[in-house]
């Protein structure tokens, strides 16, 4: 797939039938859908709510579950593993509400978040799209609004930078650390975890662009949703439990295991065709980099006798090869991998 392909576009052809549309994507995660659309329902009282749940071919049961449990959700069985942001455009092209929420199926709604989210919505017609505050289930606050990454934040990532000076504004800038996360904000992108849409902005901006099946497909949702004129906002009084957070930390630590490779692996061809899309001849500087900063690993940990630091040299070995066979399998940012990767 070229990323010259045509994006697929959102047109509103009748007045809207529902308060708000809930798109989930659903893949093998019977058990936490269950409790996400248990959290749905009960937020959904005194709102008129349309739930669709887009499954990704689960082989667990989950679709199954669906409609035995659920009879009032609306769902869609892929034919195969679409991704995260095609399965959510099937969603969406079929949504009838005033506003959209998009909610990962390992995300629960807490107390009042609908209800506030749609309020500020209301509020400011120039919002085209919002997102909560993410937390993890230990109540550990997860990284809930962004700024754009360049080369140069990848740098600081990698390095540790971010991690060691997380108060600053220059380090902490990609994930806003140095805020208060008290405080509501206009950012650059928010989690797909959670995040609430207003229609008019995707029809300005078209919806998930296909070439990213996973990872960085909000981030470049949300980067045309401004380009069309719609802000985003980071909205502290909309809570958000999410598990798949607290697993996205181990990736962040770079412990690389076998069942988490092919994951990193996903995360380097996002990254490379984010990179290419927006910076263009730049993305080499992304791969050397990333290349650079996990040789230096390497070298660091190559002498000790730490079992510790002998695990970084491994790990760093790893990433080093998911670079490269990410780099060729999408010549360099410049094609998408036949889905699904």
């Amino acid at each position: 797939m070229s990323l010259l392909d045509p994006i697929p576009q959102l047109v509103l052809a009748a007045p809207p039938a529902y308060e708000v549309s809930i798109a989930i994507v659903s893949f093998n995660t019977r058990e936490t859908l269950r409790d996400c659309l248990h959290s749905v329902l009960a937020e959904s009282k005194g709102l008129t709510v349309e739930i669709l749940v887009v499954d990704n071919n689960s082989s667990d049961g989950s679709p199954e579950m669906v409609e035995q449990c659920f009879p009032q959700v609306r769902l869609f069985r892929a034919g195969g593993n679409l991704g995260f942001g095609v399965a959510n455009n099937v969603a969406l092209l079929q949504a009838r509400g005033r506003y959209f929420v998009l909610l990962n199926s390992d995300a629960f709604l807490q107390p009042g978040a609908l209800q506030t989210s749609i309020r500020h919505m209301d509020e400011d017609p120039a919002c085209g799209l919002a997102g909560a505050r993410l937390t993890g289930r230990d109540g550990r606050l997860q990284p809930s609004s962004r700024m754009f990454a360049t080369p140069l934040d990848e740098l600081i990532v990698l390095s540790g930078l971010a991690a060691r000076y997380p108060k600053s504004r220059f380090f902490g800038r990609f994930d806003r650390t140095w805020a208060d996360d008290r405080q509501p904000a206009q950012v650059d992108w928010v989690p797909g975890a959670f995040c609430i849409i207003r229609p008019q902005a995707l029809v300005r901006s078209g919806l998930f662009n296909p070439a990213f099946f996973l990872y960085w497909e909000e981030v470049d949702l949300c980067r045309r949703i401004q380009q069309s004129g719609y802000t985003v906002w980071y909205w502290p009084d909309v809570s958000v439990v999410h598990i798949g957070g607290e697993s996205s930390r181990q990736l962040k630590q770079m412990e690389v295991s076998s069942t988490s490779a092919q994951v990193v692996r996903w995360r380097m061809r996002s990254e490379l065709l984010y990179y290419r899309m927006y910076y263009g001849w730049l993305v080499y500087t992304v791969k050397w980099t990333e290349l650079a900063i996990y040789s230096l690993r390497i070298a660091r940990n190559r002498f000790s006798r730490d079992p510790r630091r002998q695990e970084r040299g491994h790990n760093s070995r790893t990433l080093i090869q998911l670079m490269h066979q990410a780099w060729e399998d999408t010549r360099g940012g410049t094609i998408s991998p036949p889905r699904p990767w």
